[in-house]
C-alpha cells in the first residue's frame, strides 16, 4: 500500500482553506472529491499521476512556480509519479468575497 502524503492546513476560515501537500516519491492523497473551487500552486516540479473514478490515469508535470484552477466536484487520487519529493499549496475558495 502506498503511503499517504502529508497535508498541513495553513489557513482555514470562512472564506478559504489553504493546505500544503508534501509527497515522497510514490505517496498519494487518497481518493477525494473537491467540495469547493480550488487553486494549486506548485512549490516544486510536480510529476503527478491522476487517477480518475472511471479507472483512467494520466500523468502531468506541473512546473515549480506555476498554478492552475479547477471547479468544485473534481474527484481523483493524486500520486507523486516522480523520483523526487514534490510539494504544492492548495487554496480552496469556500465563499465569494463579500459585496463592497
Amino acid at each position: 500500500m502506498a503511503e499517504d502524503c502529508t497535508a498541513t492546513v495553513l489557513v482555514d476560515d470562512a472564506r478559504v482553506r489553504v493546505t500544503r501537500f508534501d509527497f515522497a516519491p510514490g505517496a498519494q492523497t487518497g481518493w477525494h472529491r473537491h467540495g469547493h473551487d480550488y487553486v494549486i500552486c506548485a512549490l516544486t516540479d510536480c510529476a503527478m499521476r491522476l487517477e480518475a473514478p472511471d479507472g483512467t490515469e494520466r500523468e502531468v508535470l506541473v512546473p515549480a512556480g506555476s498554478a492552475y484552477r479547477r471547479d468544485e466536484g473534481v474527484e481523483h487520487n493524486v500520486i507523486n509519479a516522480g523520483a523526487a519529493p514534490m510539494s504544492f499549496v492548495e487554496v480552496e475558495l469556500k465563499e465569494p468575497a463579500p459585496a463592497a
